[in-house]
């Protein structure tokens, strides 16, 4: 999760949410990703897919079965779903996301009945890092939309 944490640190000079991910299998990270929304006008961009893509790329398939994905933040809808496409093994995550985590704090995808495939998920990994890391990018966004207007 600390590598996860310093992708997240590396995307906010570009503005962007910092959210990192590191794709690992057993003791290797194959694949990192970054928030790049703004960076790359993209709105798939998260870290989420961007590790998951890199990860199939680099172990030469999109079923990722033996890996674990570290995330900062609770996935959204679109990232959940992609875990279960790519029949990811597990999910780790540090905060929770109120207002569009999909791993239970808004809804949660991974437990849909009928999945052909249950992703493994663990919320609260360094739990303080992750929103402490979230919160005070918010508020700089705040003090600096406030220094704006004065």
């Amino acid at each position: 999760m600390r590598e996860a944490l310093a992708e997240a640190r590396r995307c906010m000079s570009a503005g962007d949410v910092p959210v990192g991910a590191v794709a690992v299998v057993g003791e290797e990270i194959v694949a990192r990703g970054r928030n790049r929304r703004e960076e790359l006008n993209d709105p798939t961009a998260h870290a989420e897919v961007s590790a998951l893509r890199e990860a199939g790329l680099h172990l030469g398939s999109w079923r990722l079965n033996d890996v674990t994905l570290f995330c900062t933040l609770e996935p959204c809808a679109m990232c959940a779903g992609a875990m279960i496409q790519s029949r990811l093994g597990t999910l780790v995550f540090g905060a929770y996301d109120q207002k569009a985590g999909a791993a239970g704090s808004v809804i949660d995808l991974f437990e849909g009945p009928d999945w052909n495939h249950q992703v493994g998920r663990r919320g609260g990994v360094l739990i303080v890092e992750c929103e402490e890391l979230l919160s005070g990018f918010f508020a700089d966004k705040r003090q600096s939309a406030w220094a704006e207007e004065a």
